[in-house]
């Protein structure tokens, strides 16, 4: 309960920060890593503080294995970070605190895990169809037509998926400001 002041009390910042660690962690599953991963993150975020493992473990109640596989994984997102308290030598993580780097990062990610392999695949599929070592490929005269609209159609995917893939390089880079410029020319609109 607030204080007579109306301050916030300790519970009611932790029921907050509860809320926005369960907010968190759903979005993490519709996005495809474990709901557990994203809390991890979430409480790092949201407590604005370096946590050990063992901190991690009682708040969000999981496991040590738990707790370390998913704080390795958001060190290989680029996300969290280990930092060392003087004199202790337990290992800490504090999340980046920057949103708008946090965000270019996830995105990175996604794109590199993602959306990569999916333009590879689809340069793969044209190859089956199209042209190899300089020469194109003979179909069968009743097969001409549908390699013809096959090719047109993956053709087409992938001129809209390179181009895309062009503004999320330059967009997601790791120098500059693209993604907040990006976003803030849309919101002048």
């Amino acid at each position: 309960m607030s204080s007579p002041d109306g301050a916030l009390s300790h519970d009611e910042i932790e029921a907050a920060r509860d809320r926005f660690i369960a907010a968190w962690g759903k979005m993490g599953s519709a996005w495809g890593i474990s709901r557990t991963m994203a809390e991890v993150h979430a409480l790092l975020y949201i407590s604005g503080e370096a946590l050990c493992t063992d901190d991690v473990m009682e708040r969000l109640e999981i496991s040590r294995g738990n707790a370390s596989m998913s704080l390795r994984a958001l060190q290989d997102w680029g996300i969290i970070s280990r930092v060392h308290k003087r004199g202790d030598r337990k290992e800490y993580f504090e999340a980046v605190s920057d949103v708008w780097a946090m965000f270019k990062t996830i995105a990175r990610e996604r794109k590199k895990r993602e959306i990569d392999p999916l333009i590879a695949s689809l340069y793969d599929i044209r190859d089956m169809t199209g042209v190899s070592d300089g020469k194109s490929r003979a179909a069968a005269p009743d097969a001409v037509e549908a390699m013809a609209l096959h090719n047109e159609r993956l053709d087409a995917m992938l001129d809209f998926v390179g181009t895309l893939e062009r503004l999320a390089s330059e967009i997601l880079s790791p120098e500059g400001d693209g993604l907040r410029e990006a976003i803030s020319s849309l919101d002048k609109r």
